[in-house]
């Protein structure tokens, strides 16, 4: 179905099926396939390609050259009916391109509201992205990578597949991102090395001083010493309960990974 206030350039192909909302704009050359939907106030510039089943939400824009819902790129993928979902008011830049899930990890790539996708960047199948997230030019996340809300990627930054990077976190330009980076942490270099926390980052989201000294606190406690880090956790988690900064810190340092915590200590080894 598509509204009557959407606007479709003569030289577009919408197929039967797309359900296009109210005061969407598609500009020349695009492509909307049969079970994609496209909520109200989105903007698709030209030469733009969205396939799949492909859920973007509203105020959207897509600028030229975005390839959208598109298989992923798993050679053990055979046409199963996948899905990329994208959130409200994001910024999807020129030649972005999102992949649709695998069947065996849900079948979901999902995207939050008001992210900012700069040119050439890549999400992969599986991927799950929070909000206002910044991923720069060229910035490469591998299948199942989760990004936490108010993450920064810096340009040609990559993800291997399945790391987490927790909220708040900052990956600087061309850095590698091999292991897990912890909620507000700020990591560099290839292979990356944790140097600190994303403290900017802290303080522009709103975090108080005393939560960023808690955190700070908490962090020199965990990655300064030889101790294992899981061990330092258990004997100052105590000490921390009912700090909400601190929680999830705590959480994603506890929950199953499949490759292991960025720090400062690995930089030592190297």
């Amino acid at each position: 179905m598509i509204s009557a206030s959407a606007k479709i350039h003569p030289s577009s192909i919408v197929e039967d099926g797309a359900s296009i909302g109210d005061n969407v704009s598609v500009g020349p050359f695009c492509h909307i396939g049969s079970r994609v939907t496209l909520a109200d106030n989105i903007e698709v510039m030209s030469h733009v390609s969205i396939l799949g089943r492909t859920t973007i939400g509203a105020g959207t824009r897509v600028f030229p050259g975005a390839v959208l819902g598109a298989e992923p790129q798993n050679v053990h993928y055979k046409g199963e009916d996948t899905e990329l979902i994208i959130g409200s008011g994001c910024t999807i830049r020129e030649g972005v391109t999102m992949h649709t899930g695998m069947p065996d990890a849900g079948g979901k790539t999902k995207v939050g509201d008001n992210s900012l996708f700069l040119a050439y960047s890549h999400v992969a199948h599986d991927c799950h992205i929070g909000s206002n997230v910044i991923l720069s030019n060229n910035v490469m996340l591998g299948g199942h990578v989760v990004v936490g809300d108010r993450v920064i990627m810096g340009g040609g930054a990559a993800a291997h597949q399945f790391c987490r990077i927790g909220h708040h976190a900052f990956v600087g330009g061309l850095a590698a991102c091999s292991n897990d980076v912890i909620p507000y942490g700020m990591l560099n270099g290839n292979p990356g090395i944790l140097g600190g926390l994303n403290v900017i980052g802290m303080t522009r989201s709103g975090i108080s001083k005393s939560d960023i000294h808690a955190v700070r606190r908490v962090y020199k406690m965990l990655f300064s010493g030889d101790a294992p880090i899981n061990e330092v956790l258990k004997r100052i988690k105590p000490e921390y309960q009912g700090v909400e900064v601190l929680e999830d810190l705590f959480e994603f340092i506890e929950a199953d990974s499949h490759r292991g915590l960025s720090s400062a200590a690995k930089a030592r080894r190297n």
